[in-house]
Order: structure tokens, then C-alpha cells, then sequence
């Protein structure tokens, strides 16, 4: 196999731009469902895939014989089964962070893609870009010495009406899933499992967070700090504090952007990245060419995010709702 042949499940803005990305990468992008033919005709037609692959429900989608792999772009509560619905039709799942909604239904998934042999990654597509690959070379190779400090933040002015997605708890809706996963995750790439969690959180009128941080302790001693907010916008950097020179990754650490390796006297000694051109791809094809090369090496995880990694950072996501009064509806369904 050369190439993969990719099925986007739902049409929604991330599924657009993960889209645009394959076929600015010039990878195979055959195929689309959605909940009616009118959005499915419409994306289809916005991103060139052939009628006969353009499906009016998800159970057409992953019964398509040419498509290889699904990327699950629905919102989280739905990613548990609609990735199920992919892997049971023996197609390989790519899903949209946050990977569910709990650590339980993550295992779910992970359980079965072993079962079934299939790759089950989650499309936390800032892990693959060139600066977070740079970064973890410069941290293997002892360049920061001892890491004390991880920092990172994601905010985001996001819409306040109390019946759009991002606010409705029974769809998942507050910081955490949407902009915490990624701080979070980061974390865990830069420092592993914390040893212990303390969060804390703002809610609004629906339930769902508004605010949401951490202060985590790691293997060491070493003290990572995160904040997330979808009520107000800030810089988004990201720091990493060690003993020999210190990582700096800004504007906006979690897309295309500037890594300064730093001495401790402020000397730069190494400088990488930038911001992208306006028209140049967001980024999500190297997450893709990742799950392309691990099908064809025949793996069902690599060591950039493994699903055993993922499941771990749901749990880790767990405690914190547990510690900030966050519950969504739907979880009771999939708990068992």
C-alpha cells in the first residue's frame, strides 16, 4: 500500500481544515458521510470528492470499500461511537482530540483496535509539527540539562451563548475537551504521568468550565503549571524550564511557530520556525503522513502518541473535571 484512502466522518469546521490539509499534502482523500446528503454534497463539493463517495449517513461512510481510514471529527461525545462504528467495519480511526470524553470509553477503543489489529491514534496534530519534533530532539540530547518547569496555556475568545456546542455539557461542551487537552497534553509529551493533580476551575450558567487550571507535580519533583480559557484571549506560549537553557515556543505554541532554545544568561542559541504564510497549510498533514507510515510499517501505535499515552491523559483529564464539579450527561452510556 502506498497511500491511504481517507473518509472524513461529519463536515464540521475541523473536518474542513483537516480536508484542506490532505489536499494541500497531496494525500487521498476519497470519501465523506454526514447525517444528510445536502452537507455531505456540499463538502464534497467544496473539497473534490466524487459523488459516489459523498454519503448521506456514517454507516455508508464506513462501509465504503475504498475508503482505508477514518478521521472521526464529530463532537466528543460522539467520537466513542462513531470511531466504534469505523473500527467494527475493520477501517483504521484517526479521531479528533480530546480522543472521548473519559478514560473509559478511551480504553474501549483501545481494546478494540488490538482486537481487531487496527490503528487507533488521536489526531493531537500539534504533537507531530516540526518545532514539537525539534523539541524533543534538543530534550534527548540533554541541551535544557534538568527540566524543572513546563508552562503552557490556551485561550481563546470563544462564543458565550449558553446553546452553542461549546457551552452544551451534554455535548461535551467547555475548556477543558476543547482547549486544556492540548497544555495538558504537552505536558505529558514534555514530562509524563504527574504524580499528583491539583485544578481548579470557573463555571458558567450550563455547567461547563470556563476556566480551568493545574498545577501538576512529576517524576523528579519537576512542576508543570496550565490555563485555559474560552472567555478570554491571551498569548499562548509555552515554556520549558531546565538546568542548562530553557525552550520558548511563541507566539502561539500550539500551531506552526517560533522554538528558541535559550541560555540562562538570555543568549539564543538556536532558533527554529515561524509563523506560516497566510495561505499555507494549519498543519494537521503530519499527523496524517504519521498514520499513513504506521499502517504501512504495520503498527497499531508509534512512540510520538501512543493510544496506551492517550487513554492515560483522558484519566488525567478525568481528575480534573472530578476536581472542578464537571460532569456530562452522556458519560453513564459508555462507563461500563
Amino acid at each position: 500500500m502506498t497511500g491511504l484512502r481517507w473518509g472524513i466522518l461529519a463536515t464540521g469546521g475541523i473536518a474542513g481544515a483537516f480536508a484542506s490539509d490532505l489536499r494541500s499534502a497531496g494525500l487521498d482523500l476519497v470519501a465523506v458521510g454526514s447525517r444528510s446528503q445536502e452537507s455531505a454534497d456540499a463538502f464534497a463539493a467544496a473539497h473534490g470528492i466524487a459523488p459516489e463517495h459523498t454519503h448521506p449517513t456514517y454507516e455508508a461512510l464506513v462501509a465504503d470499500p475504498d475508503v482505508d481510514i477514518v478521521y472521526v471529527s464529530t463532537p466528543h461525545p460522539m467520537h466513542h461511537d462513531n470511531a466504534r462504528l469505523a473500527l467494527e467495519a475493520g477501517k483504521h480511526v484517526l479521531v479528533e482530540k480530546a480522543f472521548t470524553v473519559n478514560r473509559a470509553e478511551a480504553e474501549s477503543l483501545q481494546r478494540l483496535g488490538a482486537e481487531r489489529g487496527l490503528l487507533v491514534m488521536e489526531a493531537m496534530w500539534t504533537r507531530y509539527l516540526p518545532q514539537m519534533v525539534r523539541m524533543r530532539e534538543l530534550i534527548a540530547s540533554g541541551a535544557l540539562g534538568e527540566i524543572r518547569t513546563v508552562s503552557a496555556s490556551h485561550t481563546q475568545y470563544l462564543p458565550s451563548d449558553p446553546a452553542h456546542r461549546l457551552n452544551a455539557l451534554e455535548l461535551g461542551g467547555g475548556a477543558l475537551l476543547d482547549l486544556s487537552i492540548y497544555p495538558i497534553s504537552f505536558i505529558w509529551d514534555v514530562l509524563g504521568a504527574p504524580t499528583s493533580i491539583q485544578a481548579a476551575g470557573r463555571l458558567v450558567e450550563t455547567g461547563a468550565d470556563a476556566e480551568v487550571a493545574t498545577v501538576m507535580v512529576h517524576e523528579g519533583g519537576a512542576v508543570s503549571t496550565s490555563f485555559s480559557s474560552s472567555r478570554a484571549a491571551g498569548s499562548n506560549t509555552a515554556s520549558i524550564l531546565g538546568t542548562r537553557a530553557r525552550i520558548e515556543i511563541q507566539p502561539a505554541w500550539s500551531s506552526a511557530s517560533t522554538l528558541r532554545l535559550i541560555a540562562p544568561d538570555g543568549t539564543v542559541l538556536e532558533e527554529i520556525g515561524g509563523p506560516p504564510a497566510p495561505d499555507a497549510p494549519r498543519g494537521m498533514e503530519h499527523e496524517a503522513h504519521a498514520a499513513e507510515r504506521l499502517v504501512r510499517d504495520g503498527l497499531l501505535e508509534g512512540d510520538i502518541l501512543p493510544i496506551a499515552q492517550t487513554v492515560a491523559i483522558m484519566g488525567t483529564l478525568d481528575e480534573i473535571r472530578a476536581q472542578i464539579g464537571v460532569t456530562y450527561p452522556t458519560e453513564e452510556s459508555h462507563n461500563g
